[in-house]
């Protein structure tokens, strides 16, 4: 049983852990040269998972939090697919793209913001790059259904497209109206039949709780509302509002936010719904049929973590293309520039667009293996931590385990010799139980860490 009376306490500023260490420890003295040198080194047997991020929207969500674009001129999208099939050649001169491909997803912005034959292009320039693709490769797209029709779908399902994510929030009019994002059950319902004619299987839908003007009662609508699509898998986010990094979240009446009670009654209610519908919760804020290969992955501790969320396709480098897409290795990440003249810039230069990045030390190696592994499948084994580093867990981690003994004293945790892992209400915490890991945070005190919080 989860207490949410005891979850509640520990709402504070934390990371939400897509990458370890995180994105503010990404530095600028990593460039471009320090990326060719990795590349050329990677292990040519590793698998890769390309990222391909698809800038453009035409106007501003209000609560988004990503990297962003906004134009309704057609000759930019057609001037950026020249560029990523620049950067692309760049890429290949580094990169052993021989490689097999695991997993290719194209996020955003809005992807299917580019027409049909804008689609095929950008597919085409990818594949031709990386031909070959694994059989059981996962190849999926962020999709505003505001911005779908037919020979869209085409283009993705002739291409080998088996996941679909639809981005819904909420189906609250008002709602939608404060977070400048009209979008009537209507549009949604049609986009999903779209994608079901051409034989998708795998269609998930993001939630968001905690918006302006929100309630229980709102999101109870919205909840019932949402299964009438059938959708197999859920993302159900809570709100991260962080106006000092994005202005448009600053638009926002913050008296009209959901208090944090009626974010934890969304929550709770949000839980036992769909549960009593058929799905069951996975990480932090998925959920998912219990034959879905995520759900079946959890259960044999094999669910992994990327930038792009829970995955069943581990250890396969990240390969980011595109304005602002971060990179991943076993000992690096990597980000492309964020503006779109330095982005061009680059490229016209014959270099990579790299912004920033980071090498992994042999602690950073450590603790991300450890932190990936508990917010993937809220247990570590940790026996085979020691046998892979070669470290006693309980001498290197002392001062770590001590700090998680509030969480075990209060029934969250349990630490054993083989096994660290959580219980139910422990697993919602998962971010504040990787936390005392985190070695980066020990350096930055609590009042100045600039994090959503968890909670």
């Amino acid at each position: 049983m989860i207490d949410f009376e005891q979850f509640t306490k520990y709402s504070k500023p934390g990371p939400r852990y897509t990458s370890y260490p995180t994105a503010p420890e990404f530095d600028d003295s990593f460039g471009a040269g320090d990326y060719e040198t990795i590349l050329k080194g990677q292990d040519k047997n590793r698998k890769l998972s390309i990222y391909a991020h698809m800038p453009f929207c035409r106007s501003a969500c209000y609560f988004c939090g990503c990297n962003v674009v906004f134009t309704s001129k057609e000759e930019k999208k057609e001037r950026y697919i020249e560029y990523l099939t620049k950067e692309l050649a760049i890429l290949s001169r580094s990169l052993d793209t021989s490689r097999e491909v695991l997993q290719l997803h194209f996020g955003g912005g809005t992807p299917t913001f580019f027409n049909a034959a804008q689609l095929q292009r950008i597919i085409k320039a990818i594949f031709s790059t990386f031909p070959h693709k694994a059989q059981n490769a996962e190849i999926s797209c962020e999709i505003d259904p505001r911005f779908l029709d037919e020979e869209q779908m085409d283009v993705l399902s002739s291409n080998g497209f088996n996941r679909i994510s639809f981005g819904v929030q909420d189906f609250d009019p008002r709602v939608q109206e404060e977070v400048h994002r009209l979008q009537p059950f209507e549009i949604t319902q049609k986009a999903v039949n779209i994608a079901r004619s051409f034989g998708i299987s795998s269609i998930n839908m993001d939630l968001i709780y905690g918006l302006p003007y929100q309630s229980l009662e709102t999101f109870k609508k919205t909840l019932a509302k949402s299964l009438e699509l059938d959708i197999d898998r859920y993302a159900i986010f809570n709100y991260a509002h962080v106006p000092w990094l994005k202005k448009t979240m600053r638009k926002f009446d913050e008296t009209t936010l959901p208090s944090p009670k009626e974010k934890l009654s969304i929550m709770r209610y949000t839980i036992d719904f769909l549960r009593s519908n058929g799905y069951e919760m996975i990480g932090m804020d998925h959920f998912a049929k219990p034959k879905d290969e995520l759900f079946l992955a959890i259960e044999k501790g094999e669910l992994h973590r990327n930038f792009q969320g829970y995955t069943t396709k581990g250890g396969a480098d990240l390969i980011g293309v595109g304005l602002t897409s971060i990179g991943e290795g076993e000992r690096h990440y990597v980000q492309n520039f964020r503006e779109m003249s330095q982005y061009e810039e680059a490229i016209d230069s014959g270099k990579l667009p790299v912004m920033r990045g980071l090498g992994l030390s042999d602690d950073d190696v450590l603790r991300k293996a450890v932190i990936m592994e508990m917010m993937s499948n809220f247990k570590l084994n940790i026996k085979n931590i020691e046998q892979r580093f070669g470290i006693d867990f309980f001498s290197y981690f002392k001062d770590e385990l001590k700090a998680l003994e509030v969480f075990e004293k209060e029934g969250l945790v349990s630490i054993e010799r083989e096994f660290l892992h959580t219980t139910a209400t422990g697993a919602l915490l998962i971010r504040n139980i990787c936390m005392p890991f985190d070695a980066y945070l020990k350096r930055t005190p609590e009042e100045l860490r600039r994090f959503s919080k968890t909670v």
